[in-house]
């Protein structure tokens, strides 16, 4: 890993290249512009930019009303408020309507830090998973990101992004290939597999599989940046050879990333498990390192769980 690129910079930056050729893409925002990374959009396409004001419900409704029109909205605002707030219009006008609209969700998690517990989601994937053929994705570095909102664009039907807002490791090399959809094997391994998605907990479960290393524990680290749809072939294929699973994610345990691989296994190969996560609490106002060690998002906790599920 190495250097920091602010992730909404690259977000803004992809969404302006792609707009350069495709006049069809437009981005709205929620009053969020300067936080969402996008002003620089709004000075090279003017008339593509709409922001809504504080009025989140609406500007899906916006967002939905473009895209049948045969655009290709991308609205964005923090991630409580793209999945709680926005919920029941991005489920009907959006994806119940079968259209074609890219909802983006910042500051997922304990990323939303400073703005404490009403903005801090820990349940938004489990919500959006509710919904029908939607595709959920959570890119951990700036390549992965930029790559995987190119095939957003190209995508047919609705999609939601986790989206980190500031600086992140870059762990892939700019020739690395990306598939929505499907996962990336970081690490091989044979005692137990990581399963890990975002920016914070991909480098932790690198760091774990270290650590493991160092105890004689091969362990193999899956980037799962699509969480729905699950690469199903590949979770089945290391739950065999590994027999043991950690999943690792900024998020509730129940409903999240962990829940879809359980209840996925839980059908096919069922496979002892545990998952490293937000275990039933609300969120606080803190800096990114203090909710990290509270809520225990670190290669020590997914080092500690890996050795008891192997133990037991």
């Amino acid at each position: 890993m190495d250097g920091k690129k602010e992730m909404r910079a690259v977000y803004c930056q992809t969404l302006i290249d792609l707009a350069r050729k495709n006049d069809k893409i437009m981005i709205l925002e929620a009053d969020l512009m300067k936080a969402s990374g996008t002003v620089p959009f709004k000075e090279l396409f003017p008339q593509r930019t709409v922001d809504v004001g504080v009025a989140e419900a609406n500007m899906i409704g916006v967002a939905a009303g473009l895209s049948n029109v045969g655009k290709i909205p991308f609205p964005a605002t923090f991630a409580c408020f793209a999945s709680r707030r926005v919920f029941d219009q991005f489920f009907i006008s959006a994806n119940y309507a079968g259209l074609n609209v890219k909802l983006t969700g910042t500051d997922p998690g304990i990323s939303a830090a400073f703005n404490g517990g009403t903005h801090m989601p820990f349940e938004d994937v489990g919500l959006m998973r509710m919904i029908p053929g939607l595709t959920i994705y959570e890119p951990c570095d700036p390549v992965e990101l930029k790559a995987l909102l190119i095939q957003s664009a190209e995508h047919d039907g609705c999609t939601y992004l986790r989206l980190h807002r500031k600086g992140s490791n870059t762990i892939y090399s700019e020739t690395e290939k990306f598939e929505l959809g499907k996962g990336k094997i970081l690490k091989d391994g044979n005692d137990l597999t990581i399963v890990a998605s975002g920016y914070i907990l991909i480098p932790e479960a690198l760091k774990a599989a270290e650590l493991l290393q160092k105890d004689g524990i091969s362990a193999a680290v899956i980037d799962m940046h699509t969480i729905k749809p699950l690469d199903e072939s590949l979770i089945l294929s290391y739950a065999i050879k590994t027999g043991h699973i950690i999943t690792a994610e900024n998020h509730q345990v129940a409903g999240g990333l962990g829940a879809a691989i359980a209840n996925y296994l839980s059908t096919v190969h069922p496979t002892p498990m545990y998952m490293v996560g937000i275990h039933d609490e609300f969120g606080q106002v803190g800096t990114m390192d203090y909710l990290q060690q509270y809520y225990k998002l670190t290669a020590d906790e997914i080092t500690k769980q890996a050795k008891k599920l192997l133990k037991n």
